[in-house]
């Protein structure tokens, strides 16, 4: 199965190279990310791309991650700060122009999700939010993969600053976890020619019949 080659491939990139990720590749990861499974669909994160190098030299300063400002483009998961009755709506009119169904033939779903999330606090969606976040990174990292685009997932950023510099508050947003995107320089990386470390499957894997 060529996935598993693939995954067996890449690993968290500690130093890039300066080749940058063709348009054409980055438009693949960022349908693939858009095409993710998402709780009743409503996918409660956005995906901010970032290509611009001063932007990114802002972005790192004082993070021990240096792939932040080296990276050929940085993907920033950003979930919505709290979930908002016009967010559910949007969505349902999303639905009936993409489906053809009258708005009103989606009142039931309309109703579901808004006893759901309404209630709950901002904190607990949010939550939430950046849980639905997160299996849009594995997607990313996979379809990186399978170009051959290296990557670098990262939760150790300043999110404040993140959030302050994109302008995310204004937009429902907060910053949860970052992705480096590029090609490895294997001449300086001290991980890329060593061999992936992952448990045996027989003591990872517990199969019940």
């Amino acid at each position: 199965m060529k996935l598993i080659d693939d995954l067996n491939w890449r690993y968290a990139t500690k130093k890039f190279s300066p080749k940058r990720v063709a348009d054409n590749d980055l438009e693949q990861i960022i349908e693939a990310i858009n095409l993710s499974a998402s709780s009743t669909g409503i996918q409660p994160y956005r995906l901010i791309v970032i290509d611009n190098p001063s932007l990114k030299k802002d972005l790192a300063e004082g993070s021990f991650n240096s792939q932040i400002a080296e990276a050929s483009h940085l993907l920033v998961f950003a979930a919505f700060a709290s979930i908002r009755k016009e967010d559910i709506s949007d969505y349902m009119e999303l639905i009936s122009k993409v489906r053809e169904t009258p708005i009103e033939a989606l009142a039931d779903f309309e109703n579901a999700i808004s006893s759901g999330l309404l209630p709950q606090t901002d904190t607990d969606n949010f939550i939430w939010s950046a849980k639905q976040a997160y299996i849009g990174l594995g997607t990313a990292l996979i379809a990186a993969a399978q170009l051959k685009i290296d990557s670098t997932p990262m939760e150790g950023f300043d999110a404040g600053k993140f959030d302050e510099l994109l302008g995310l508050k204004e937009k429902n947003l907060k910053s949860v976890v970052i992705l480096a995107l590029g090609y490895r320089d294997a001449e300086n990386d001290y991980l890329a020619n060593l061999k992936k470390v992952r448990l045996p499957l027989d003591e990872f894997v517990t199969k019940t019949n």
